[in-house]
């Protein structure tokens, strides 16, 4: 019963996802779906994109292991990310009507800044959209008892993703969120009420945390414990500013002040939500204390989905499941879509000689969704990474190369070429050599790494020019 509801669910996300794409006619609808979504919308993609397989699986057991201090970087900076897009980003962004984030460097500086920033984004999303398609294949091997294997799992999964994204882009990924959004909202509610009632009540889970030293939050007052809390928070909270799913979400509304609330609320929702997969997991240490003391330390992302499994009838076991379905999956199309669209607009046309007609285009960026599809799907069958640690790691490279460089350019006037290159590569060269020789020493590679950038952009923008054209003061955001 619970397979068939897993594949039934699957098939009408798939079903979802080409309706919608009957709506796309151009490249426009398919990136940004034609500038025309509604605040509810919005706020929910922007929502579901977030809540995936790292906020069910990946948060919750590294809060048993951890506490607080362990996942200060999602959920804490996370949201914090999309309340601070809305706050300072999304109006800007908006009024300057761009397809991609990676447009906007190459207008506000040059084409060699696009270039290099696309690259990082590109990258940084392998590690995230992999954490989505092994959940999918965890999935599949726990509700199976194992029949289908991990890997078979991920190759479903992978493929069920790519066919409504293929066809649909922002139009499919924007109207199945908003429905799994309602799948994820409704499933855990109803779970948390089980779960709750299994382990004694709210109160007797919050105290049994508190007295394990779970809810300690802020770091002791010694430099390495609070440089590692710092970088862990900006990792998060800035690194994935500069994103092109982030940025798609905002540039689709229907207006500025939808992408200004719809960024906001959805950073709001995303936060309170991620500790009900947090207070479930947790609760496991209540109600099985020797399941939890077996998988903790050989595979604690397993905790949560065993307890629902073991613990709970057959309807709660649908409802969790369809609700992770829907976190993952709403997070594995945009995350696919996203670097898809980065990559074709800004790095693979530079090397097309020829201007490509609107239909050329949507099939190429097609055609690179396939292909970033089926690479991402190779590192999920190799990576031996947690689902938390390939979410969090891979906004380290745009935090270093792309946060300073979209910062200064929209609110510092003096910002020019050689200060966005300077940034760029002087933050790349110190986060991966102390990377490289210094992981674990007293600065966080990406801490150094962001503050090295920011030296780089104003060291390069103040000097003497060697390199670029003066700033483009007509592209400031109080003129825009």
């Amino acid at each position: 019963m619970l397979l068939w509801f897993v594949i039934l669910y699957l098939v009408a996300s798939i079903a979802i996802g080409i309706v919608a794409a009957l709506r796309v006619h151009n490249t426009r609808d398919f990136v940004i779906a034609g500038r025309t979504l509604p605040l509810y919308v919005v706020t929910a993609t922007v929502f579901a994109t977030w809540f995936g397989s790292e906020t069910v699986l990946g948060i919750s057991s590294t809060f048993i292991k951890e506490g607080l201090r362990g996942i200060v970087a999602d959920p804490f900076g996370s949201s914090m990310c999309l309340v601070l897009v809305g706050l300072f980003f999304a109006a800007r962004l908006y009024r300057m009507d761009l397809l991609t984030i990676g447009d906007y460097y190459r207008i506000r500086y040059d084409a060699a800044a696009e270039l290099l920033v696309s690259l990082c984004i590109v990258v940084s999303y392998l590690g995230w959209l992999s954490a989505q398609i092994v959940v999918i294949g965890l999935v599949f091997t726990v509700v199976t008892g194992s029949e289908v294997s991990m890997s078979q799992g991920i190759l479903i999964g992978s493929t069920v993703v790519l066919i409504y994204t293929l066809w649909g882009g922002m139009f499919s990924v924007a109207w199945t969120n908003f429905v799994q959004m309602v799948v994820i909202v409704i499933g855990l509610l109803y779970i948390f009420f089980v779960v709750a009632d299994k382990a004694g009540g709210v109160g007797t889970v919050v105290s049994h945390a508190q007295a394990a030293g779970k809810l300690e939050f802020w770091p002791k007052l010694e430099a390495r414990d609070v440089l590692a809390f710092v970088g862990a928070w900006v990792t998060m909270m800035f690194g994935s500013i500069p994103q092109q799913d982030v940025f798609q979400r905002v540039t689709s509304a229907r207006t500025v002040r939808v992408a200004v609330l719809g960024s906001v609320l959805g950073g709001v929702f995303y936060f309170v939500s991620a500790f009900f997969p947090i207070f479930l997991a947790y609760s496991a240490s209540l109600i099985d204390p020797k399941m939890v003391g077996d998988l903790i330390d050989r595979d604690h992302q397993l905790i949560l989905p065993t307890l629902i499994m073991s613990h709970t009838p057959l309807f709660a076991q649908i409802m969790f499941f369809g609700a992770l379905l829907s976190a993952v999956m709403s997070t594995a199309s945009g995350t696919l879509l996203a670097p898809s669209v980065t990559f074709t607009e800004n790095v693979l046309k530079k090397f097309i000689k020829r201007e490509l007609t609107d239909r050329e285009f949507l099939w190429t960026i097609r055609a690179v969704v396939a292909a970033f599809a089926a690479g991402v799907t190779l590192f999920a069958l190799n990576s031996e990474s947690t689902i938390y640690q390939m979410v969090v790691g891979a906004y380290k490279v745009t935090l270093v190369a792309a946060f300073v460089p979209l910062v200064a350019g929209l609110y510092w006037k003096h910002a020019n070429s050689q200060g966005a290159l300077a940034a760029i590569l002087l933050g790349l060269a110190t986060w991966l050599a102390l990377e490289f020789f210094s992981p674990d020493g007293l600065w966080p590679p990406q801490l150094a790494g962001l503050l090295a950038s920011a030296a780089g952009m104003l060291i390069g923008s103040l000097l003497p020019q060697w390199y670029g054209a003066r700033p483009k003061h007509e592209l400031h955001p109080e003129r825009a």
